[in-house]
């Protein structure tokens, strides 16, 4: 079992009513349901950033590419895949 400790947040009484039918729905605690949702959103967002950074370096070692060529790549990806899915 994975090591845990508590935190205690703040929330609108809105939020926790929901989170309340959506666990007792569930059959979920309101703290499972509450730690699953904060370490997806956690998780994605630690992606973003990532991303970001990559990005961030490869701008600053010269890893780019004109935006029309960036705009004429993605227009012929779109009309492949729309040809495809006709």
């Amino acid at each position: 079992m994975t090591a845990s400790t508590t935190m205690t947040i703040r929330m609108t009484t809105d939020l926790k009513e929901k989170l309340g039918r959506l666990a007792q729905s569930s059959r979920r605690s309101r703290s499972f349901l509450a730690a699953e949702a904060l370490e997806a959103y956690v998780d994605r967002e630690l992606d973003i950033i990532a991303g970001v950074e990559r990005g961030i370096a490869d701008m600053k070692a010269g890893r780019v590419i004109p935006h029309k060529e960036a705009m004429d790549r993605l227009d012929a990806a779109i009309a492949a895949a729309s040809k495809n899915a006709a």
